[in-house]
């Protein structure tokens, strides 16, 4: 048998992926199956973006690139930022990736030594504290209450704040809760972070065309320019582009650890895919007109969710402001009986429970590291969001 190396302790699945394959496992037995775990729109990715794909295979755009990104790209990414989040960054000072996961993994990788601090708010994106210990850092993890919207309060991180803390770790709109920090929340956090000017931010923007009603999306760096060069600002396409296939994610941050996450790159992946770069070109590039449609959809099923779910007395439920997730609260549901006798002693037995014999796939909050909750998403058709809802207070009704 082949020895494995001992960092892979430290690696789990994702709980996230599991989740789907064993509901596509269901599915292949022929059973009716509502997958409320993936984490992607339900939208096919818009014509214009495939068509500039083609176009570039048409003209030979199949070789190599810039291990960090053709200059098309970058200079998309820095118009991007310049226009819609006021930040300046030049081609050197940004990287594109195979996702917005190799983005954060090549730049922990480039920082961390053995014993490093990383403060990660919870509950979290499934990713952030493996790739930290990955690298035998350390995850310092902040618990977030629900009746604090989920959002990590000043006070708390300046009380886990060391001398070894390397990162905090901000996610808004947040995976998995959907909430959003606002302007007055971000310049608290940013008035403890310049009392330690040994902390490096990475704020991960996956989701910041994905804010409704009247919020408005807003980058640490927004409220405290200062902290520009100790900030790295993850994005990408894949959210609100519907491409999260294409794999294509960016970083921009400061010149020496962009250079440093290049040259890791250069000796893992190379280049992300030639083709999945024009079409990310086109994306930021292009039209926005769509994203007003997805929002009042994705806006209009949140609420339908919200308005089924928040009278069961079992359940915790919050408005989130973004993304497209709902984090639910279960406690009410600890310590039942379903009616084949078995005890949900955690929230993992009851998504289980869900999947098995209600036929729902969610995702338990252990994984996000917030437990009782479990996480949905309701990026998918109304339909399936219309029978979840009425499975879930099925089968909340008969535990006993």
């Amino acid at each position: 048998m082949v020895s494995l190396a001992q960092r892979m302790n430290s690696i789990k699945p994702s709980p996230t992926f599991a989740m789907v394959a064993k509901a596509a496992a269901m599915r292949a037995e022929g059973k009716d199956v509502i997958s409320l775990s993936a984490g992607e729109p339900d939208y096919d990715t818009p014509q214009w973006i495939k068509e500039a794909a083609i176009e570039a295979m048409a003209k030979g755009q199949t070789k190599y690139t810039a291990i960090g990104g053709t200059a098309d790209l970058k200079a998309a990414i820095a118009q991007k930022l310049k226009k819609d989040n006021g930040l300046t960054y030049s081609h050197e000072q940004i990287i594109a990736s195979t996702g917005g996961k190799q983005v954060i993994f090549n730049a922990l990788m480039a920082t961390l030594n053995k014993g490093d601090e990383v403060i990660i708010p919870a509950p979290y994106w499934v990713s952030y504290p493996d790739i930290v210990s990955l690298f035998e850092g350390i995850p310092v993890f902040i618990h977030c209450s629900i009746e604090n919207n989920f959002k990590i309060q000043a006070e708390q991180l300046d009380k886990a704040i060391t001398p070894k803390t390397k990162w905090l770790i901000l996610n808004s709109p947040s995976n998995p809760t959907g909430c959003v920090y606002n302007a007055d929340e971000l310049l608290s956090l940013a008035e403890v972070l310049r009392s330690n000017p040994h902390i490096t931010i990475l704020t991960d923007d996956i989701y910041e065309y994905l804010v409704y009603d009247d919020t408005k999306f807003t980058n640490i760096l927004n409220v405290a320019p200062d902290l520009v060069e100790r900030t790295l600002v993850v994005n990408g396409v894949s959210k609100a582009y519907s491409m999260t296939g294409w794999r294509i994610g960016y970083g921009a941050g400061p010149s020496h650890l962009i250079n440093a996450m290049t040259n890791l790159q250069s000796q893992s992946t190379s280049n992300p895919s030639s083709i999945s770069q024009a079409a990310a070109v086109a994306a930021i590039n292009g039209p926005h007109d769509f994203l007003k449609e997805w929002r009042a959809s994705f806006c209009k099923r949140r609420d339908f969710v919200l308005n089924e779910l928040t009278d069961i007395k079992e359940l915790q439920l919050i408005k989130p402001n973004g993304a497209f997730y709902l984090y639910i609260g279960c406690k009410g549901i600890i310590g039942k009986t379903t009616i084949d006798g078995k005890i949900l002693q955690t929230d993992n037995d009851f998504c289980t429970h869900l999947l098995e014999n209600h036929h729902v796939a969610t995702v338990s909050g252990d994984g996000f590291g917030l437990s009782p909750y479990f996480r949905i998403s309701y990026a998918t058709s109304m339909s399936n969001l219309e029978k979840a809802c009425s499975r879930i207070k099925k089968a909340i009704a008969q535990l006993r």
